[in-house]
């Protein structure tokens, strides 16, 4: 692709806005922006955003699906950015002069949370140069068994991305590794009472060693008879890559499937945040400083829409910005603490001010500390409900439409945060690796309020067989009752 260079007055404005984001104590990473033409958007945004990713046919059909709906007035992406050092952000080539300064200006807002926010910070920030590493060894696997064969295990592998372990990079405690290893080196060890050279043989007599010796190996056939994994392991993909019978380039395609699940993750568990983030600051630094007259208008039109949401739905732009403008309204207002949380007043709650001043300082906190659960966990009050109109759709057996469900504001709250939990999709562990001493993969659903999809469960199901090459079991609720699903490769049958 040949991107096309800012113009001057494109660049004249990135230079003013990159100037006033600094002003108002944004951090970020330096911006690369790029011009793109539409086929050249919906290609990169195919890709995930890295015109260096690996080929594969989804990314062909994403692309398909985009630009046609660019073609039919349907959808358009206003730009792209990425989490990487340098930052890099695509401008649409066809946006007007108003829609790049706004567009410049959240960029700016993203930049400045992907480097500050903690969930993001064990990210690749040099990820566009490991795209291309892994696009390389990709073609290099295609060219040695073909591009049928390669494509055919990365889609089984697509279908399994999101069974990684959201909570802990790399799916492991710090210094989890070493300390197995101690314990298993330590289990090995005969132990010997320090003594001198010469009593050792009376101290620690051979009958005492050998004794020892013969338990450490009973005590290792007993390990082999055990449940293995010891522990329910929630990184699937880790666990196949190190256990299941794969090739050694099916491991490394694992592998990089892997390594980029954990890099996107850590946009899925802060899209409220993040996007409310960098729409607070380009509402923020275009009202107060950038717009002239003239453009006003058009800028409330874009804003609006940008903040549009549908009866039922859910807006991260508009969740996000409306809670951390929230935030600062409250700690400017001293609307926090243990006397606020003591006040059962409404009417003085409602003219409570105590002018402290300390909202700016409060979501740049924000801004580092929390993710989108512990964020509206945190900060999605039953007074924000209220004044925001936030209620339960469920669907009317009677009537056939989604009517309202509940306005009750625990309830909103939980199917709220069960909604954002693990991105919404189920908590899938691997249980047992050799199901009643039979090689089976058994897998647990962890339910937590949602029931699986029968259909998508044995799609599932199906690329694990493909990879484990052994029938795999899952162990679930539906409707309240326990159920185990097996596929032993042709269909999944409950049992």
């Amino acid at each position: 692709m040949a991107y096309q260079n800012l113009g001057s007055e494109l660049h004249d404005w990135k230079i003013k806005i990159r100037e006033l984001a600094l002003k108002n104590g944004l951090d970020f990473f330096e911006v690369v922006f790029e011009v793109l033409s539409s086929k050249e958007m919906s290609e990169v945004a195919a890709l995930g955003g890295f015109p260096t990713r690996y080929p594969h046919w989804r990314f062909g059909m994403d692309f398909e699906k985009l630009d046609k709906q660019h073609s039919y007035g349907m959808g358009k992406i206003y730009e792209m950015v990425i989490n990487t050092d340098p930052c890099y952000a695509y401008l649409l080539g066809s946006n007007g002069m108003l829609e790049q300064k706004l567009v410049m200006a959240h960029v700016y807002g993203h930049s400045d949370f992907f480097k500050n926010n903690y969930t993001f910070s064990k990210t690749n920030r040099k990820m566009l140069d490991q795209m291309a590493n892994h696009a390389q060894r990709i073609r290099r696997y295609q060219e040695q068994h073909g591009v049928e064969v390669v494509e055919e295990f990365i889609d089984a592998c697509l279908s399994l991305e999101n069974l990684i372990d959201q909570r802990y990079p790399g799916g492991k405690l710090p210094g989890q590794d070493k300390k197995e290893e101690e314990a298993a080196v330590e289990k090995t060890k005969v132990h010997r009472f320090e003594t001198k050279g010469y009593m050792d043989k009376f101290v620690n007599p051979k009958e005492y060693i050998d004794k020892q010796k013969l338990q450490i190996e009973e005590d290792k056939n007993v390990e082999l008879l055990r449940k293995f994994p010891r522990q329910p392991v929630r990184d699937v993909l880790l666990f196949l890559t190190e256990n299941a019978p794969l090739e050694t380039w099916q491991q490394d395609v694992i592998n990089i499937i892997r390594q980029e699940a954990y890099y996107f993750a850590p946009q899925g568990q802060t899209k409220i945040m993040n996007e409310g983030w960098a729409s607070f600051w380009h509402s923020k630094m275009l009202t107060e400083e950038i717009l002239n007259d003239s453009e006003i208008v058009d800028f409330a039109c874009l804003h609006a829409g940008t903040l549009e949401t549908a009866p039922g739905g859910l807006n991260p732009y508009k969740l996000g910005i409306s809670l951390f403008r929230d935030i600062e309204y409250r700690w400017d207002n001293g609307q926090f603490g243990a006397e606020w949380e003591a006040c059962k007043d409404p009417e003085a709650k409602a003219n409570w001010k105590r002018e402290t001043n300390l909202g700016r300082a409060k979501i740049f906190e924000v801004r580092k500390l929390y993710n989108d659960v512990s964020f509206v966990d945190t900060f999605l009050t039953e007074d924000f409900c209220r004044r925001h109109k936030m209620f339960n759709f469920a669907m009317n057996d009677r009537s056939g439409q989604q009517e309202i469900e509940s306005r009750d504001f625990k309830s909103v709250k939980e199917r709220l945060l069960s909604q954002l939990t693990n991105f919404g999709m189920p908590v899938i562990e691997v249980e047992d690796a050799n199901y009643e001493n039979r090689g089976e993969l058994h897998l647990v659903h962890r339910h937590y309020g949602q029931d699986i999809k029968g259909d998508r469960a044995q799609e599932t199901l199906a690329k694990l067989h493909q990879i484990w090459k052994r029938p795999v079991l899952l162990s679930t609720k539906r409707e309240g009752k326990d159920e185990t699903i097996r596929f032993e490769g042709e269909e999944q049958k409950a049992i």
